[in-house]
């Protein structure tokens, strides 16, 4: 059964609302900045597990405090007792080594405590992972747009690389809000999102194309309110699938896959949205038709 709702209708007044949380999110990053993880601007990270249930976040960012390491974070990870400590120094020396971190917060805390976990990410890593997390983004993208220019006409692929930049942006920017740690799960995250939302419109433009043919005498706007309304069944089962795995794997996964499962629920939510009221929208502005495609075709 095929729904006839008025998407069309929707356009401006989404298309503004997309303006405003782009601009908010590009303002948010420059101004706020974002919350880099160990990944990327280095320092030390120690996964620690305490006998003792009572012992509270206070008393674990007390006892790293008094050892001269820089900016600590510290939060509960996993079960009860179960801490994540990250502080900024990278290097150790004989005053301050891992062993002498190790003694001293053990005396501390007055009790056993296991380091499950130690890392530890100098300037020039962090650095490299970085800058290697931005080309891959850049060259997800590039790809996206050399796919759609080939599979579609050319009104099409600024239709789908806005709508990836819209979606990408909004995700950051909301993790800048939120001052949310971005680390290299979160740039897996936004790749992925990339791709969900590039298959979702381009399920919406396949069948706009096809339309264009079809109805060769309807308007743009008709034609993909049409096309949205027919693929609009697909959308809903894959979007919420998809979410009720991430939802899940956000509640039940851990402390490790919060980030990235936050970043895919938020990515899948404004892909779908994206795909109808950004990509969709920006074919009417440039009033493609039949003709438009036809030319299109005779001049390849």
């Amino acid at each position: 059964m095929i729904n006839n709702y008025n998407f069309e209708q929707k356009f401006k007044l989404a298309n503004i609302t997309s303006m405003i949380l782009v601009l908010l999110s590009i303002l948010m990053i420059f101004f706020k900045g974002v919350n880099f993880g160990i990944d990327f601007k280095g320092g030390t990270l120690m996964e620690l597990r305490c006998d003792s249930t009572n012992i509270q976040i206070s008393d674990v960012r007390s006892s790293f405090n008094q050892l001269d390491l820089g900016d600590i974070n510290v939060k509960e990870f996993g079960k009860k007792g179960d801490f994540l400590v990250k502080f900024e120094r990278k290097s150790f020396d004989d005053k301050i080594s891992i062993k002498t971190i190790k003694e001293k917060v053990s005396n501390e805390l007055q009790g056993n405590v296991d380091f499950r976990r130690v890392e530890n990410v100098g300037p020039k890593v962090s650095k490299e992972l970085l800058e290697s997390g931005l080309l891959a983004i850049s060259l997800a993208l590039a790809a996206m747009l050399f796919y759609i220019w080939v599979r579609f006409e050319w009104q099409f692929s600024i239709g789908s690389i806005i709508a990836i930049f819209h979606d990408v942006l909004i995700t950051i920017g909301l993790f800048s809000l939120l001052s949310l740690e971005i680390n290299l799960s979160i740039v897996a995250a936004v790749l992925t999102i990339v791709g969900y939302s590039m298959n979702d419109t381009v399920v919406i433009y396949d069948r706009v194309r096809e339309n264009l043919i079809k109805y060769s005498s309807l308007k743009i706007g008709e034609i993909s309110n049409k096309s949205i309304n027919e693929t609009l069944s697909r959308t809903i089962i894959t979007s919420s699938t998809t979410l009720l795995a991430l939802i899940s794997i956000f509640i039940l996964g851990g402390e490790i896959l919060k980030g990235f499962s936050l970043a895919m629920i938020i990515g899948v939510i404004i892909g779908t949205y994206s795909s109808i009221f950004v990509a969709s929208p920006i074919l009417k502005y440039f009033n493609v038709s039949f003709k438009t495609i036809s030319k299109e075709k005779e001049n390849n």
